[in-house]
């Protein structure tokens, strides 16, 4: 099977989320248990500068201006047989080296790449050393485990999956890229925390979890120390997979332990949460922002940029978030990298509440 004929069939497996679930975790239960794992070819290296938070910036003159700023791209999927997510990347990267406001981080929340092998992160290192870019931080999407799809010919193949590789290879990429002891990390900017909960586990560990975001007991416990430590002041949260409704657990395509992250949310105020995944477009009328206990933002996509019936019919569209952190409030803004333009339909302004 042809990668790009791959692509599509996991679109239409995505398409059919409710349906597919139990089919889904059967069909990958048996591929993984007829095919023993055998031993792989050693990878390039590949990693990132270690990153650092920028020095404490003075706080502002004014209550106008922003106290932490940082810009959120995700389902970037970097592929070189897909030019479109590389041209769509080098729009959103020059697009934040000509911005005017400030940038104090940047945020890639899942789908770093296509199929989460080691020409992908290639390509995504290329793109990123080009530019001078303020610290990066990232978490791991369901793509990111993709490698265990493709054989030795380099070829998409559900008949031999995991084609000799494991969920621990695909872990282990990830955090040598990104300078990471787990696939999950936390950082402070003027006091502001960031919090990337990952996902630890795909089919070839779990065929159980599909496409859905697994968390361990041990990244579960991380979490809840980690907001032990708030400050009093706002905290931004990362996922990849969203929620499913509230009151109840997800399964593939969703964040798994759904119930027991609401939970520790609760106790909480001015809790921004930011999920991807969806790829649905700003402009297309579906909803990107709910509030629950806490501020609930789905992003679209820098790679690609997908309608209600999930296709990528915007071809030309590359988005994002811009966030900005004030006194008393914090905005949420839709960019449109491929032009440079702001997108009315997705602009918010959150009072905090102290």
């Amino acid at each position: 099977m042809s990668r790009r004929a791959f692509v599509r069939w996991m679109l239409a497996l995505f398409v059919m989320i409710g349906a597919a679930g139990t089919g889904l975790v059967k069909l990958l239960q048996r591929a993984v248990e007829s095919h023993p794992i055998v031993e792989a070819k050693p990878e390039p290296v590949l990693a990132l500068p270690k990153q650092e938070p920028s020095a404490p910036r003075e706080g502002p003159a004014d209550d106008k201006s922003p106290l932490f700023s940082f810009m959120l791209l995700s389902d970037l999927h970097i592929s070189v047989y897909d030019p479109n997510t590389i041209k769509h990347m080098k729009e959103a990267l020059e697009d934040i080296k000509a911005f005017d406001s400030p940038i104090d981080a940047i945020v890639l929340t899942g789908d770093l790449t296509d199929y989460g092998g080691s020409e992908g992160y290639a390509e995504l290192q290329k793109l990123l050393s080009a530019y001078k870019l303020p610290p990066l931080y990232a978490n791991m999407g369901n793509h990111d485990y993709y490698d265990i799809w493709i054989d030795k010919k380099g070829a998409f193949n559900k008949d031999t999956v995991p084609n000799g590789k494991t969920d621990w290879q695909a872990r282990e990429r990830f955090q040598t890229f990104f300078n990471q002891q787990k696939p999950y990390s936390a950082a402070s900017f003027n006091g502001y925390p960031l919090i990337m909960l990952s996902q630890e586990a795909y089919v070839q560990e779990k065929p159980e979890v599909g496409e859905g975001a697994w968390y361990s007991d041990e990244q579960m416990d991380w979490f809840k120390q980690q907001l032990a430590i708030y400050n009093g002041k706002p905290m931004f949260i990362m996922t990849h997979q969203p929620l499913p409704e509230i009151g109840k657990d997800g399964g593939t395509h969703q964040l798994i332990r759904a119930k027991q992250f609401r939970e520790l949310l609760k106790f909480y105020k001015n809790v921004f949460v930011f999920c991807g995944h969806r790829h649905q477009d700003f402009q297309n009328g579906s909803e990107h922002y709910f509030q629950e206990t806490f501020h609930y933002f789905h992003n679209s996509s820098v790679g690609r940029v997908l309608n209600r019936s999930y296709q990528n019919e915007g071809k030309n569209k590359s988005q994002g978030l811009y966030v900005q952190v004030y006194k008393d409030h914090v905005t949420v803004r839709g960019r449109e990298f491929s032009n440079r333009t702001w997108l009315k339909e997705a602009d918010w302004n959150i009072k905090l509440t102290y």
